[in-house]
């Protein structure tokens, strides 16, 4: 793919090389990541059906894990492979360079999200739409709630670095590169909802809500440039949401400490699918992107831009 000037650049040139350097256009580098996401899928798949008998005999919720981790397996090496063959950029460039920074980027974000979170639960107790039945504690012996809650975290670690990697790594950096930074932030959120388009009791409501879900956390990245931020976040809302709290996790219930059933109006409270499908949703995001611009609002700008066009 040579670089030629425009007026000597071949119709072909045109149509698959990028105009500023030697390497596809941005359409054509997600369509093969994409298509390199569905070999890997299809390559673990084949793995897991020879073990098929085997699989049969595993407990449902560690089945839930090991189908977690292969999803998350394939999309690493898929977004690894495009990165460094299509893109030609380093994988640490999408925003993964590990340092101090990084930790507290994660930490941060946990903790804004349980608070996050704790307001919802708040808000619910204080208008009465809470029953709780029971806590862990109450049923279960503690080294029995430690696994669990270990096992859950698990989960969420895969999903949250997984989706990252893939909505506000690849996708949004390539669909930015290609078209422009606002168009990147909204599609790549659009195709974050419509990834959760099978889970259960997903309605328009719930769409809508993971929608800007996708914006909140692609903020949390472009602040920081980096993924970190991001993965805290997503990690911590999973966690506080399903496995603290209690509610349902985007229509899907974890292990609970705190067993309850939300009583308000669906319209306000998310309902079976939980809080991301409620208005409830939109003074929480408010809050979180006032904590995200105050944690970063003095970053130095070396930290955010050392790494973001790292050639391989």
């Amino acid at each position: 793919m040579d670089l030629s000037p425009p007026e000597q650049r071949s119709l072909l040139q045109k149509i698959f090389s990028s105009p500023k350097e030697p390497r596809l256009r941005a359409g054509w580098r997600l369509l093969l990541q994409s298509l390199l996401l569905v070999l890997c899928m299809l390559l673990l798949g084949l793995i897991a059906s020879l073990g098929f008998g085997i699989l049969n005999e595993i407990p449902y919720a560690d089945l839930l894990l090991l189908g977690a981790l292969a999803t998350c397996l394939a999309v690493t090496a898929s977004v690894y492979l495009a990165r460094r063959f299509f893109d030609h950029r380093s994988f640490t460039s999408l925003g993964l360079l590990v340092n101090r920074q990084a930790l507290i980027d994660i930490l941060f974000g946990v903790g804004l999200s349980g608070l996050m979170m704790g307001s919802i639960f708040l808000a619910f107790w204080a208008m009465d739409w809470l029953q709780i039945e029971s806590f862990a504690w109450q049923v279960e012996n503690w080294g029995s709630m430690a696994v669990s809650v270990l096992v859950v975290a698990i989960l969420f670690t895969l999903v949250s670095w997984q989706e990252e990697l893939l909505s506000r790594g690849y996708w949004l950096q390539n669909l930015s590169a290609g078209l422009s930074q606002s168009l990147g932030v909204l599609i790549s959120s659009a195709l974050f909802a419509l990834a959760h388009f099978f889970n259960p009791n997903l309605d328009w409501q719930g769409i809508l809500g993971l929608f800007l879900a996708g914006l909140f956390l692609a903020y949390g990245y472009l602040r920081s440039r980096q993924l970190w931020l991001p993965i805290g976040l997503h990690f911590g809302w999973n966690l506080f949401e399903g496995t603290f709290f209690g509610f349902p996790v985007s229509g899907q219930y974890q292990y609970q400490l705190i067993r309850q059933t939300t009583t308000g109006p669906d319209l306000i409270t998310g309902g079976a699918f939980g809080p991301e499908a409620g208005l409830i949703l939109l003074p929480v995001l408010i809050l979180g992107t006032v904590g995200i611009y105050w944690f970063t609002q003095n970053r130095p700008p070396a930290y955010s831009n050392q790494v973001s066009n790292l050639r391989i």
